[in-house]
């Protein structure tokens, strides 16, 4: 998630300058809102802001809601209605009928595990985790905050854990990241309750760009916006080349049947073939054929393009799986009418968003049920 790595970096300058800040994170959203929980902002002294909590209607007050925990030094929950037209607080009408629960966090840089050295972690890591942050509807208890991490294998980074809460949280926290859903609890030791965000934490998606013309650099700068990692590979320096592409891209050189030598693949890892060049696109995706991983694989072209393919593959002995016919993406891109480099760019991002995302890519005007599945936020009652 690109706004975890702006916040970070942030993060760094205040701590090197000794300016003090805060992390406000959304913990629960109840109803309708812009920004679901997870959404993070950064607030220094000064009053500047790195990231966002919603679409712009919450920041002014939560700002200064950020530089009073700041004075008093104490983790605060502050709860948003948006459904309250009579609010003016955060403006009316705004048309979200949602209730927003938002934590604050002071940042102590003497504290190794305050919620941004904890948020670094997540970066270096860069796997699926379960980011825990923990907080009280009740506002006057104590707001915990975030305060853990856990991986896939059940390796915990963070603050330490009472113990009567420690193999709960352990295990739904495995839980989280096998089933890639974020979870609420309220929590109850049989005297106090209190509540817990997990986090279901994704790594940012990885495209991988096979070829390096024009329009890779279009494709390339527009996946960059998302936050994605983009990866461009190309067999000619001319065109694959740090002068062409955005500093934040990973560039190869390489001949295609070296492509996937230098790059990492997960589940996570997408591929759009837009060489231009068939032999050098067939050869790539002799190679992609292998990777089990790979939930997308895109190719530019006419539909002939993708026939002619599957022929000199068959000719070649090559089998393409049901598995692989599956996520093979050809022609490439949703159906949207695009003719221009741009709209093109457009149309692929958003069928791979698609597909990793397990949605149907139809308008929103058509959904009967709520944008956001409300059940997934629903407090679940637990007994520790």
């Amino acid at each position: 998630m690109k706004e975890i790595e702006t916040i970070i970096a942030e993060y760094e300058q205040l701590k090197a300058a000794g300016t003090h800040c805060i992390l406000a994170t959304v913990v629960h959203v109840a109803g309708s809102s812009y920004r679901r929980a997870g959404a993070r902002m950064l607030v220094d002294e000064f009053g500047n802001i790195t990231g966002a909590i919603s679409g712009g209607c919450l920041e002014g007050d939560a700002l200064r809601k950020a530089l009073l925990a700041m004075e008093r030094q104490e983790n605060k929950l502050v709860t948003y209605d948006t459904s309250d037209e009579d609010d003016a607080v955060i403006g009316a009408q705004l048309g979200c009928n949602g209730i927003i629960q938002v934590v604050f966090e002071p940042l102590d840089f003497q504290d190794k595990w305050n919620a941004c050295e904890i948020l670094k972690e997540v970066i270096a890591q860069d796997r699926p985790l379960a980011i825990v942050v923990g907080f009280n509807l009740d506002k006057p208890k104590t707001q915990l905050g975030t305060f853990l991490l856990m991986n896939e294998e059940g390796n915990v980074t963070g603050k330490p854990i009472h113990e009567s809460f420690s193999q709960w949280i352990m295990e739904k926290s495995k839980e989280v990241t096998a089933l890639k859903q974020s979870y609420f609890g309220e929590v109850s030791d049989g005297e106090e309750k209190s509540h817990v965000f997990i986090q279901a934490y994704q790594p940012p998606v990885k495209l991988v760009l096979v070829g390096a013309g024009n329009d890779a650099q279009i494709l390339a700068n527009q996946a960059e916006i998302l936050g994605w990692k983009v990866v461009v590979t190309d067999g000619r320096p001319t065109h694959a080349n740090a002068q062409r592409f955005a500093p934040s891209c990973q560039i190869i050189v390489s001949k295609p049947e070296q492509t996937l030598q230098n790059i990492k693949i997960d589940e996570r890892t997408c591929f759009v073939l837009i060489s231009h060049n068939y032999n050098y696109d067939l050869a790539v995706l002799k190679l992609l054929l292998h990777e089990a991983q790979i939930p997308y694989i895109g190719i530019l072209g006419p539909l002939k393009k993708w026939q002619r393919m599957q022929e000199d593959l068959q000719q070649e002995g090559v089998e393409v799986s049901d598995e692989n016919l599956k996520k093979i993406h050809a022609p490439v891109g949703l159906e949207i009418g695009a003719e221009t480099p741009a709209e093109i760019g457009l149309s692929i991002l958003a069928e791979i968003q698609k597909v990793l995302t397990k949605t149907g890519g139809n308008s929103l005007k058509e959904k009967e049920t709520p944008i956001h599945e409300h059940k997934q936020s629903k407090f679940q009652k637990v007994s520790v």
